[in-house]
C-alpha cells in the first residue's frame, strides 16, 4: 500500500476542529496536519502550538494559497461552507466541509462547478461509524423484516447569543445544525430520498432561529422518517429503525466517545420493555478518523468514496422543504433529481 500521506490544512480554529477532528485526523494513518488558519494569527499560532502543527497561518487564503497542502478541512460557519470550498478547490485542494454544507440546496449547487480532480465530502462522521454500518447490514439482511419506520431524536441547550448556532443570518438553528443528522439517518438506512416533508417549528424570538422542530419525512412505499430536534432541550440523542419483524436502536448515535464501546440492540418484540433485546458490542472507534482515512485513500487514488456533492445537495434540497413547510404551514415536496 501506498504509505504516502495526505497533507491537511485547516481552516479556522473551531472548537470542533480542535477537540474532534483535527485529533482524529492526525490519527489517520495515511494523514497529517501541517498547517491551520484563523484570522488572528496569534490564535492560529496558538492553536498550532497546542497540537503540534508546524505552520499557522493569520488569513484563510494564506493556508489556500500555500502549495504543500493537499486537502482542506472547513468547519467554518454555515455561509463560509461554500465560498471557501469553492477557493480550496481551485486551488487544487481537496475539501472535506462541515455539514451543512451549505445554507440551501441552490448555494450548494454552487459546488457542481468545482473541479472534477478534487474531492469534496460533506463531513458526516456518523457513516463511517461501525455502528451505522452494522445496523445497515442488519437492514440489508431482512432480519427486521420491511423497514418502515425511522425514529430520531437530537437535543442540546445552547442559549449563548454570541455562539453562531443561535446566529440565524449566518445559517444558524436546529434544523440546519442537527436536524441534518436525522435526515441522513432516513437517507442512509432506507437508501432511498424523501418525495415530501412536514415540519413544526417554534422559534427563539430573540435569536430568531428555530429552537425546536418536529418532522416527518415521507419516502413513499410506506415508509416515514419521524424526527424532533432542538437547540435548547436537555442533551439527548436517539435512533430506531424499525420493520415489521424487528427494530434495531442505536444508542449513541451521532456523537459516541472515541475511545469507549458502542452498542446497537436488535429486538423482535419478545418483551414489549425490549428487555429481551440482542445487545450488539461495537468496540471504540473514532469516527473522525475513520472518516479522515477513508477521505484520504479516496485522495490518494487507492479508493472511492460513496458519497460527494451530489449526495450534499439531495441533502439540503430536504432541508430547504423542511424550512419551507414552516412558512406554508403544510406538506412540501421535495425537489427530485
Amino acid at each position: 500500500m501506498n504509505d504516502r500521506k495526505i497533507r491537511w490544512g485547516v481552516l479556522s480554529t473551531a472548537n470542533i476542529g480542535l477537540t474532534k477532528v483535527i485529533p482524529a485526523i492526525m490519527k489517520s494513518p495515511h494523514s497529517e496536519v501541517v498547517a491551520i488558519a484563523s484570522r488572528s494569527e496569534a490564535t492560529a499560532r496558538a492553536a498550532a502550538d497546542r497540537l503540534g502543527i508546524p505552520r499557522a497561518y493569520g488569513s484563510y487564503e494564506a493556508l489556500i494559497d500555500d502549495p504543500e497542502i493537499d486537502a482542506i478541512y472547513n468547519p467554518l460557519p454555515n455561509h463560509l461552507h461554500v465560498p471557501l470550498t469553492l477557493a480550496a478547490n481551485a486551488a487544487g485542494k481537496h475539501v472535506l466541509c462541515e455539514k451543512p454544507i451549505a445554507i440551501t440546496a441552490d448555494e450548494a449547487a454552487q459546488l457542481r462547478a468545482a473541479r472534477k480532480d478534487r474531492l469534496i465530502l460533506e463531513a458526516f462522521m456518523v457513516r463511517f461509524h461501525r455502528q451505522w454500518q452494522r445496523a445497515s447490514e442488519i437492514v440489508a439482511s431482512g432480519e427486521l423484516g420491511e423497514v418502515r419506520l425511522i425514529r430520531a431524536l437530537f437535543t442540546y441547550f445552547n442559549a449563548d447569543p454570541a455562539n453562531v448556532r443561535n446566529q440565524a443570518g449566518i445559517g444558524g438553528g436546529g434544523i440546519l445544525d442537527i436536524g441534518c443528522y436525522p435526515v441522513t439517518a432516513g437517507r442512509y438506512f432506507f437508501d432511498a430520498e424523501p418525495v415530501r416533508v412536514v415540519a413544526m417549528v417554534e422559534r427563539d424570538p430573540d435569536f430568531g432561529t428555530d429552537r425546536m422542530a418536529s418532522a416527518i419525512a415521507d419516502f413513499g412505499q410506506a415508509r416515514q422518517l419521524v424526527f424532533s430536534v432542538s437547540t435548547q432541550l436537555v442533551r439527548a440523542q436517539s435512533l430506531e429503525i424499525v420493520g415489521t419483524k424487528g427494530r434495531v436502536e442505536i444508542l449513541i448515535p451521532f456523537n459516541p466517545a472515541a475511545d469507549a464501546s458502542t452498542a446497537i440492540l436488535v429486538d423482535h418484540g419478545e418483551a414489549p420493555d425490549g428487555s429481551l433485546s440482542r445487545r450488539e458490542i461495537m468496540p471504540p472507534s473514532d469516527q473522525y478518523a475513520d472518516m479522515a482515512e477513508a477521505f484520504a485513500l479516496a485522495a490518494l487514488g487507492q479508493d472511492a468514496l460513496p458519497w460527494g456533492v451530489e449526495d450534499a445537495i439531495r441533502s439540503m434540497r430536504v432541508l430547504d422543504a423542511l424550512r419551507e413547510s414552516e412558512v406554508t404551514d403544510g406538506w412540501v415536496k421535495v425537489v427530485a433529481d
